[in-house]
């Protein structure tokens, strides 16, 4: 069932009260058991999946060994497996999680547990065919336990997306980042929290959000939790005492709420950030991402390999399409155009032509306030093998040559027309800081789908997150999400 209805409006006056703030979740209780219960419905899956794999590698292992160890030993291999799961925090509910963050840690501890089930079984004199039978069912686990969380996660993902299953969420604090964790969570639903209501904090320095109810203050969170529903509090911060969201964090733990908090200093917080001690006095410890060090020069050198082994790849399909893109329209094969590049350098960026040359009939193209140029800019000039180009993006491959060269890199933050960075640069906050590093062919801002004509504030965000936090590891995710991107199609 969806998490609300229609928001309630606020009153001349003042906030709405509390008590009017049931109207906004039809169903708040029910959706945030239903969050609660995603972890039972995590185990259950792992602990069939896990006995399967038990069964599946005795079954193997009957074949071919005469002797096997007690049933009851191979077994603890699926205790072990939810206690390691458990300990990793893999049915704790994480925003921004999905498949690909889960496989490595799930692959590991599945591994982890069959070493332990294996010295389990040593030390207590179990036959040496143990070896033969852990390894089997280490296999079968490997396979058979990523799978049923693959679904889950898929299906998880579509409900979500029709607002189904959702965790009603209060947003306490009112201004710009209050505004921003709405607007997020309304864009991406799969993060599975549904805002509901704002409270608000003395001190607040613009509007509330048009489509969120205020339902009362910071001082009335308890009211606001038992009315609502709330299975989440966001907390944005305000200028207001510490002690009062102090205050609002306690109270919501009373109630058994989960709590986010937005850090000040937000822009300089990245994912590796941790928590120290001096003393009893926690300290953010804030590490540094640094673009011209010996880690990003591994990352440019796997990227000219990558791309000249790419180009080896699919130098049929590339022949193909020149060909294509030859007998389309009359005009060049390639689609030069300048772009800014790392520290501000200048580059051409290659494309396949996908569109015809303009006519003296085309309209001027206006492009509209806040959104970043790209996508079908005025009258639609693409080709037919253009659009097909365009909605697989086939049309930047030859983007690999400008990799090879030096110039860009395979993953990296999407480069833009020296025209329009002058102007983002005076308009939008942190824009020059994704000048840091090369520019890229994919991006975490396009996997996210921020491409075409989407928010240029909202890239610059996801394009700094990228380069606080890059590894070869998120930039491997991030070629699989681009792959799946692809695959599903885009305009």
């Amino acid at each position: 069932m969806t998490a609300r209805t229609e928001p309630l409006g606020t009153r001349p006056g003042g906030p709405a009260p509390v008590s009017d703030a049931r109207t906004t979740v039809a169903t708040g209780e029910n959706s945030y058991r239903i969050g609660r219960n995603e972890k039972v419905v995590g185990i259950a899956l792992d602990t069939v999946s896990a006995a399967v794999s038990v069964a599946l590698g005795v079954w193997w292992s009957s074949a071919t060994e005469p002797v096997l160890p007690p049933i009851w030993m191979t077994a603890l291999f699926v205790p072990i497996v939810i206690l390691l799961f458990a300990v990793q925090s893999l049915y704790r509910h994480k925003l921004g999680r999905n498949f690909i963050d889960e496989l490595g840690p799930i692959e590991t501890n599945v591994a982890l547990a069959a070493v332990l089930v294996l010295v389990i079984m040593t030390l207590s004199g179990a036959p040496h065919t143990a070896g033969a039978v852990i390894s089997k069912t280490w296999v079968c686990a490997a396979v058979l336990v990523p799978l049923p969380r693959l679904f889950h996660a898929m299906i998880q993902k579509r409900m979500r997306k029709s607002h189904h299953f959702m965790t009603p969420t209060i947003i306490v604090g009112s201004g710009v980042i209050a505004n921003r964790i709405i607007e997020r969570l309304q864009t991406f639903p799969e993060y599975g929290l549904e805002p509901i209501g704002l409270l608000e904090t003395e001190g607040a320095d613009a509007e509330s959000h048009p489509d969120i109810p205020v339902i009362g203050t910071a001082d009335s969170i308890a009211a606001a939790i038992t009315a609502t529903g709330a299975g989440a509090v966001l907390i944005a911060f305000a200028p207001v005492r510490d002690e009062r969201l102090i205050r609002v964090v306690r109270v919501a733990h009373r109630h058994k709420v989960r709590v986010w908090v937005v850090p000040r200093m937000f822009d300089a917080v990245g994912e590796r950030a941790g928590i120290e001690h001096l003393g009893g006095l926690p300290l953010l410890a804030l590490p540094n991402a640094d673009p011209h060090g010996w880690q990003f020069s591994v990352k440019h050198v796997i990227d000219r390999v990558g791309a000249g082994l790419g180009l080896l790849a699919i130098s049929p399909l590339m022949l193909t399409l020149i060909l294509l893109v030859r007998l389309s329209s009359p005009g060049p094969i390639f689609f030069g155009q300048e772009r800014i590049g790392r520290d501000g350098k200048v580059f051409k960026c290659l494309k396949f032509r996908s569109m015809r040359p303009p006519r003296a009939s085309d309209a001027d193209f206006e492009l509209k306030a806040s959104s970043a140029p790209g996508g079908v800019e005025g009258v639609d000039r693409r080709t037919g093998i253009g659009k097909l180009m365009r909605r697989t993006s086939l049309d930047e491959l030859p983007q690999l040559i400008n990799v090879l060269k030096g110039d860009m890199s395979l993953v990296g933050p999407r480069p833009e027309r020296p025209e329009f960075v002058e102007f983002f640069e005076i308009q939008i906050h942190r824009y020059g800081e994704r000048h840091r590093v090369k520019a890229g062919m994919t991006g975490w801002a396009q996997v996210h789908g921020l491409r075409g004509q989407t928010s240029i504030a909202d890239r610059v965000e996801w394009d700094n997150y990228y380069i606080e936090n890059w590894s070869l590891a998120l930039d491997l995710k991030i070629l699989l999400l681009t792959v799946k991107a692809v695959v599903q199609g885009a305009e």
